[in-house]
This record gives structure tokens, sequence and C-alpha cells, in this order.
């Protein structure tokens, strides 16, 4: 059960995964990618998610929120997440990708990666 200050989320990546196949939904998830990026680093940065957060509705996150969110997906350390990063760690957050049918989640990842 949510708590109060709990964010939910509700997860439609496996529906659009069945919808839009696992081409067009990795198009999709690098959408989000540049939206949220810096422009100038290539790069989803503390300041471009804080600046642009807003654009997926998560501008109520607060700076912890918002590094723990980096820290998550920042697999090489560098404080920052690429596009490789944030679509691992977008699929990672979608228990439906990660619980449901494996097919969805390798046909997704695989055809990218």
């Amino acid at each position: 059960m949510a708590g109060e200050n709990d964010v939910v989320f509700e997860d439609f990546f496996p529906s659009m995964v069945e919808r839009l196949g696992a081409d067009q939904f990795i198009a999709e998830l690098c959408n989000g990618f540049n939206l949220l990026m810096d422009q100038e680093k290539g790069l989803i940065t503390f300041e471009s998610l804080k600046i642009n957060s807003s654009l997926l509705g998560l501008q109520d996150l607060g700076d912890d929120e918002l590094l723990c969110m980096l820290r998550e997906g920042d697999l090489d350390g560098d404080g920052a997440l690429n596009q490789s990063e944030f679509c691992v760690l977008m699929c990672r957050l979608s228990p439906g990708l990660m619980n449901g049918p494996r097919r969805l989640l390798e046909q997704a990842i695989g055809n990218q990666f």
C-alpha cells in the first residue's frame, strides 16, 4: 500500500511493447531520454533532470529523489545517464517488463543493445 507521500507510477510499458513492438518502444524510450538530457553534454545530468522532470509529470520530486534516480541508473559511475543507461533503468523500473513475459523484455533490450 502506498503511503501519502509516495510517488505511484502506473506501468504502461508492457502494453506499449505489445502495441508498438520492441523497436518502436525503444524509440519512445530514446525520445524520453532526449527530453531529459542536457543538450550540450548529451547526457541526463542532475541539472537537466531537475529542469526537465516536469515534462514527465515529476515536478514534485525532491533533489534527493532525483539524485537517487541518477545513482540507480548510473552504471559507469560518471554521475549522469547516457542513453543506454536510461533505457536499461526504465526497463528495470517496470515491474510488468521485469516480471511479465520474458520474451518482451528480451525483445525490447536485445534489438537495440
